[in-house]
């Protein structure tokens, strides 16, 4: 049986080898049809240390690895771009 995998947003990269995910669910209310997000949290295990807060990475089911982490990092599909303040030297 395949394993799952699901795709999310780095929301704490702040533990060793490990990262936090947020994943959305967006669905539509049964009655009134209302738009709702719920929004799980996983802990995932990034060996390298290689992703960062913003990130989109997809992650894949697989044995426990600690109390809380259940899942691993399988790849960033995109990164978050840091922001580029202008200076002074650089609006003359």
């Amino acid at each position: 049986m395949p394993r799952k995998e699901i795709v999310g947003k780095v929301v704490s990269d702040k533990m060793d080898k490990t990262v936090v995910v947020a994943v959305e669910n967006r669905f539509s209310h049964r009655k009134y049809e209302k738009h709702i997000v719920r929004t799980n949290k996983f802990k995932a295990h990034d060996a390298d240390n290689t992703c960062k807060v913003g990130d989109m990475v997809r992650i894949r089911e697989c044995r426990p690895l600690s109390k809380e982490k259940r899942w691993l990092v399988v790849e960033i599909t995109g990164r978050e771009e840091e922001l580029i303040v202008p200076t002074e030297e650089s609006k003359g």
